[in-house]
């Protein structure tokens, strides 16, 4: 925590550091997907947590303070000493292991060691003890980014010295999910000559100012009868918040929350159950409740209750902006992510001018009024200049995977085309959502290694995942045949 100076290495020389980083650090001492009850050993590879130094601003000649980050490695797979690293990006949430899920399939399938850094501020990776404004100004993608450098040439460092050579480069695949997927497009964007490749799984590589397709392909992956089952939901939930809000709030197990908070959990509560391949959770029940003449308010309520908060393990405080505003909260990834979205890549999850799913008053005036209630005047995404040094959809990488589930409202914000050197697959399936080439369909609870079988296409599924593969080994051997003639 960069608040008690005793706690990080402030004016090591850079010699004395690189030569800490080869010995291995440890003597020194972007929301999350859903989460399930699965036992330890078969949800993750490794839950063994190990530590580096990681500079804290990246971009300043002057400012020599470190923080510790948490990482994770995985070697039962590794095919040492020569063998591929895979680098998984942890993101906006607490990385408390490498997951079990296709990437371990691939792993094995390579011969390659998985390693993992927790992004920077979440989990126990943060700098500081208390996140004010001021203390999340380095907290940002492009630092991020230079964190995974960093983090790649330390480890590389830490390979040779384990098996007692110098200067030898293992060939390196980067992977992520979601933002932690574009941040892997972006990696290989920045440092193509750190790895041989990208996947990015569900990468919202665009940053979206009004991000109106969100909630239109929330529309559109519920389909005609469910989509108004939801819109006649939210109409019935704004008039009951005019008559008596504590009571319809109480409904849902929200009642701490002011009513356009409670609009927005209730529009994400619905969202997320396409997103993570549970359309029937959301549907069927609504449905059947708007056929039967039932109370939907009350039958939308008992599957935000039952499956959203209970099974999705959603916290009704992450959409409290009181609680937001908490420098020291007990789960820190809600201010965490909404400061990276208000300061860089926006994605305002705005209700479209018709036709709209979620309540209207979802609209651009309240993401600004959250950015600057939360943190202060000043704060602001300015997407333009995101879009500017990365590209956007036009990103001008190359070897990079880009996947994307049908049902997925994120879709919109990743690179949906094909150009040369840069694949794109949509694997087309009524549950097939956000990262399922990764983490199979439905997400909750955990599929291990990615199981596919109950997707509704589970050969859309592992077609895909059959092209990914190909151009992983493609890659990896261009590399490798790249080192051989000394060009790499």
């Amino acid at each position: 925590m960069m608040e008690s100076h005793a706690r990080f290495v402030s004016l090591l020389p850079a010699s004395l550091f690189l030569l800490l980083l080869a010995r291995g650090a440890e003597p020194l001492g972007l929301h999350r997907p859903p989460t399930s009850s699965l036992a330890a050993a078969d949800r993750y590879l490794t839950r063994d947590a190990r530590w580096m130094n990681q500079r804290l601003d990246h971009f300043s000649p002057t400012d020599r303070r470190r923080f510790k980050l948490r990482y994770y490695e995985f070697l039962d797979y590794h095919r040492a000493p020569g063998g591929p690293v895979f680098l998984r990006i942890c993101g906006e949430y607490d990385c408390d292991g490498i997951p079990n899920d296709y990437l371990a399939v691939l792993a094995k399938k390579f011969g390659a060691a998985v390693v993992s850094p927790e992004h920077r501020y979440y989990g126990k990776s943060s700098p500081f003890e208390r996140l004010t404004t001021e203390n999340l100004r380095f907290l940002s993608s492009k630092q991020a980014l230079f964190d995974l450098a960093v983090f790649r040439q330390y480890y590389q460092e830490s390979l040779n010295a384990r098996y007692n050579r110098s200067g030898f480069d293992n060939p390196w695949f980067v992977f992520g999910v979601s933002y932690p997927g574009a941040l892997s497009a972006w990696f290989r964007l920045k440092f193509p000559h750190l790895t041989c490749g990208s996947l990015a799984s569900s990468g919202v590589v665009l940053a979206v100012y009004n991000y109106t397709d969100f909630d239109k392909q929330v529309g559109e992956s519920a389909g005609p009868e469910c989509k108004a089952a939801l819109q006649e939901t939210t109409k019935l939930v704004e008039e009951q918040l005019r008559f008596n809000s504590h009571s319809v709030k109480a409904l849902f197990g929200a009642q701490t929350l002011k009513n356009d908070d409670f609009l927005y959990f209730l529009a994400d509560a619905a969202a997320e159950g396409f997103q993570y391949g549970h359309p029937d959770a959301v549907c069927s029940p609504l449905i059947n409740a708007r056929k039967n003449g039932k109370n939907l308010v009350e039958t939308f309520a008992q599957y935000v209750k039952d499956f959203y908060i209970e099974k999705m393990e959603t916290t009704v405080s992450s959409y409290d902006q009181e609680y937001l505003k908490k420098t020291t909260p007990d789960d820190s990834s809600s201010r965490l992510w909404w400061f990276q979205v208000c300061s860089e890549v926006a994605y305002f999850q705005v209700a479209p001018k018709t036709d709209s799913v979620r309540s209207a008053r979802i609209n651009t005036r309240y993401h600004l009024d959250l950015c600057r209630n939360v943190f202060g005047e000043g704060v602001y995404p300015d997407v333009f200049m995101t879009n500017l040094y990365y590209g956007g959809t036009r990103i001008a990488g190359s070897k990079i995977v880009f996947t994307n589930g049908s049902q997925d409202p994120w879709r919109h914000a990743s690179k949906q085309k094909s150009s040369k050197d840069m694949p794109s697959y949509l694997i087309k399936c009524r549950n097939c959502g956000h990262g399922t080439d990764l983490r199979g369909c439905p997400q909750s609870p955990f599929r291990t290694e990615g199981d596919s079988s109950n997707c509704s296409s589970p050969e859309a599924v592992n077609k895909v995942r059959e092209q990914i593969a190909k151009h992983i080994d493609l890659w990896l051997s261009q590399c490798q045949e790249a080192a051989m003639s000394g060009a790499w």
